[in-house]
């Protein structure tokens, strides 16, 4: 009998596997996927289209919200400015009111207004088999060929920051979702401070993205999501082909986050992770980054450096480093299967 996989994404060498399988070439693609690499990007010759499909499986509180927070992190890390959605809504059989609909509607629109974002399009349709909502997002955004980023640019030399700390999204995840299994072991002041991680520090990386930009010149970024900070490590050094060293002590996590993740047995550092900006820049640029950060009250940390060599990520001391094993999933996904997972 095989066996079947775990909740979460699939594994990297079954989803390398995969990727190789499909037609990914032509004239006017400039991106195409693989491992690390988010958005795929067209060229339409003055400008390019960025695209990034986006699932929101695991949160339903706030998931219109979500949905649009979620993929247009994606897109502004490529430098893009997200412009135009589509969104696929499965409802669940049973439990799909017409008052859901309109929050859900809700949402998503009032999201999309304030980002100045047009729905272009999606369909909607009430499933069975489910138990919960499920969206599925595309972003369509759009950059000058000048200005596309991608994770592939990171540079041996480069530093590695990463902004505000993880895991954001895990944190407000498991306090929203899960809450009724906290009250024994957090006072209800913290359980909405975690629940409020959706809105601060927040789970959108557009306005770090837009700050880095501006500030220097920023080599790579990489929007740390299922397998957390861990993952996205991993990811952006294959997607660079290079090696990272990084200090795991420099990577903040938040008090509460730490506490959170011990409740559960999880490791905040492979929990999903949206609210963190991960970048590389050249020394040199990184300064110009971190002060444009500090002015900007948005922490920022140098959490380490890129390196030649193989696509691996390295901690502790240099002369003796050990390597950071690739999360075969996200953490998050230990409390949401079912028990006969």
């Amino acid at each position: 009998m095989e066996t079947s996989l775990p909740v979460g994404k699939l594994p990297p060498e079954l989803l390398s596997q995969l990727i190789q399988s499909a037609p990914t070439t032509g004239k006017r693609v400039v991106l195409g996927p693989g491992i690390g690499l988010d958005c795929a990007v067209l060229d339409l010759g003055e400008t390019y289209l960025v695209f990034k499909s986006e699932p929101i499986t695991f949160a339903t509180d706030e998931i219109g919200w979500y949905s649009v927070q979620i993929a247009a992190n994606d897109i502004a890390t490529t430098g893009a400015v997200p412009r135009w959605m589509l969104i696929t809504l499965l409802l669940p059989e049973g439990k799909t009111t017409p008052e859901l609909v309109a929050e859900i509607g809700r949402q998503l629109f009032d999201t999309c207004r304030q980002m100045g974002i047009l729905v272009i399009g999606g369909h909607t349709e009430i499933t069975y088999g489910l138990d919960r909502p499920i969206a599925n997002t595309t972003m369509i955004g759009e950059v000058s060929p000048e200005h596309l980023v991608t994770p592939q640019n990171a540079r041996p030399g480069d530093r590695v920051l990463l902004t505000k700390g993880v895991p954001i999204e895990g944190t407000a995840i498991i306090a929203r979702e899960l809450a009724s299994r906290l009250a024994d072991a957090f006072s209800s002041e913290e359980i909405k401070t975690a629940q409020d991680f959706l809105y601060e520090p927040g789970i959108s990386v557009v306005r770090d993205a837009a700050i880095a930009i501006s500030a220097g010149k920023v080599s790579a970024m990489h929007d740390p999501t299922e397998g957390g900070i861990a993952n996205a490590l991993w990811e952006l050094a294959v997607a660079s082909s290079s090696s990272l060293h990084v200090d795991l002590d420099a990577i903040p996590v938040p008090g509460l986050s730490a506490r959170l993740c011990r409740h559960f047995s999880l490791d905040p550092l492979g929990t999903i992770a949206s609210g963190a900006l991960l970048l590389t820049a050249p020394p040199e640029e990184a300064e110009k980054i971190l002060a444009a950060y500090r002015q900007a009250g948005v922490a920022c940390a140098d959490i380490g450096q890129v390196e030649s060599g193989p696509a691996r990520v390295w901690y502790g001391k240099t002369t003796s480093p050990k390597e950071l094993p690739q999360p075969r999933r996200d953490e998050i996904g230990k409390i949401f299967e079912s028990p006969s997972s």
